[in-house]
């Protein structure tokens, strides 16, 4: 049975990332979500593309369990992202990652995403693939230098460069 993927953009999100999760899902007949890391479902690539999510991060709190997977979709809002912690919609974000997290779903990402699954708590002794810049900032979790990183139920990579290479396992996890 195909599982239900809850995917998290954040603003801005990076397109080439972003994009290459939904075709993936889509081509192989995943069901997910996107969910704007935001107070609006409106934001934007890195570009500058503007994108409209399906839907806002503080209507995926408290309905974690209709989901089997989380896509962290990185992008420009993270190098800023602790001037703007405080903000309601990254409050529910570190919120939502942990519960996602506590309860042993599929968690996957590229870039920061190990970093932010770092900041929630839930990567202790977990191997993880991340942007190299992130890579001191992990210490519960063992950062590598690996493109991509499977372990347990987490499946990261280090940009979106690596997403093709991690694409096989997760589809796999997300299939069976």
């Amino acid at each position: 049975m195909k599982k239900r993927v809850a995917v998290l953009a954040v603003n801005p999100v990076n397109g080439s990332g972003l994009f290459q999760y939904l075709e993936a899902f889509y081509e192989n007949g995943i069901s997910y979500k996107v969910y704007a890391v935001s107070p609006t479902k409106d934001i934007r690539t890195n570009s500058g593309i503007a994108l409209q999510a399906d839907d806002v991060i503080a209507n995926l709190k408290g309905h974690e369990d209709e989901y089997d997977a989380l896509v962290f979709a990185c992008g420009d809002a993270i190098p800023v992202f602790a001037q703007h912690a405080d903000e309601p919609h990254n409050i529910m974000l570190m919120e939502v990652l942990k519960t996602f997290g506590e309860k042993g779903k599929i968690m996957i990402g590229h870039c920061a995403a190990a970093l932010m699954f770092e900041k929630a708590g839930i990567t202790k002794g977990r191997k993880l693939a991340v942007h190299p810049l992130a890579k001191p900032a992990i210490v519960n979790g063992t950062a590598t230098d690996n493109a991509t990183e499977t372990d347990g139920n987490f499946y990261t990579a280090q940009n979106e460069n690596k997403i093709a290479a991690l694409l096989p396992s997760v589809l796999t996890a997300l299939k069976g």
